[in-house]
């Protein structure tokens, strides 16, 4: 008969397991080169194209195969000057692309801090619900152990405690979803230090510091222990 702490480890692995790997699907090398108009100075970065280009809420808002706007596809070139130029000319931080992803969401993911300061500086929130696991930017990115992400969308305002379809909070993702390393254990300490709630279980009742101990995370369940998690 499997321990309780083995039954626990085995349901963490199934549910890690049931990720893609890839949630965000940026443009492709083909599609990149066959863009046109503001898509193509998005991609480029060139703002004084954007410029001359970014006439209307039509332009600004239009949309290529995968539902990706300028905005969209400037985020995931990396390109933050750009994203500003698109700002300033009135595109919509909140659009979504086919996958519900914001550019909040997709510069988190990339680890982009750059392009996120730009972003949050220019009016885009750090409070949707984004993506098919109906989350957060800031989930994605404890998942990730983007710590810098983290703070900055904690600063931003961005949901503690947002409970995703996963039943996981940001909390849960940085210890389930983590390695458990230096970056994971900076993004956790970010969030216990902005009050993150430590009690919030997962779907079939374990604590974040419950998750930590199976998972044989000692500076975790240190930092968890100290936030006065049980």
């Amino acid at each position: 008969m499997r321990s309780p702490l083995a039954i626990l480890l085995l349901a963490l692995a199934a549910a890690a397991a049931a990720l893609p790997l890839h949630a965000q699907v940026p443009p492709t090398a083909a599609e990149a080169a066959a863009y046109q108009g503001l898509h193509a100075a998005a991609q480029r970065g060139d703002v004084a194209a954007i410029e001359q280009l970014a006439t209307s809420k039509a332009a600004l808002a239009a949309r290529d195969s995968a539902g990706r706007t300028p905005l969209h596809v400037a985020t995931f070139a990396r390109r933050p000057q750009a994203v500003q130029a698109l700002l300033r000319a009135g595109a919509d931080p909140a659009a979504f692309e086919q996958g519900r992803y914001d550019a909040v969401t997709i510069a988190a993911v990339a680890d982009d801090e750059e392009t996120l300061r730009v972003l949050l500086a220019g009016g885009a929130s750090a409070k949707l619900t984004t993506s098919r696991y109906d989350g957060t930017a800031l989930i994605a990115a404890a998942h990730l152990g983007h710590d810098g992400v983290v703070r900055q969308l904690i600063q931003a305002g961005a949901p503690l405690d947002h409970v995703n379809n996963l039943h996981w909070t940001a909390v849960i993702e940085a210890i389930v979803l983590g390695d458990g390393g230096l970056r994971h254990q900076a993004t956790l300490k970010a969030l216990l230090d902005a009050g993150a709630n430590t009690q919030l279980a997962d779907r079939s009742g374990a604590t974040p510091l419950q998750l930590a101990q199976a998972r044989g995370y000692a500076p975790m369940v240190q930092m968890l222990q100290a936030a006065g998690a049980r």
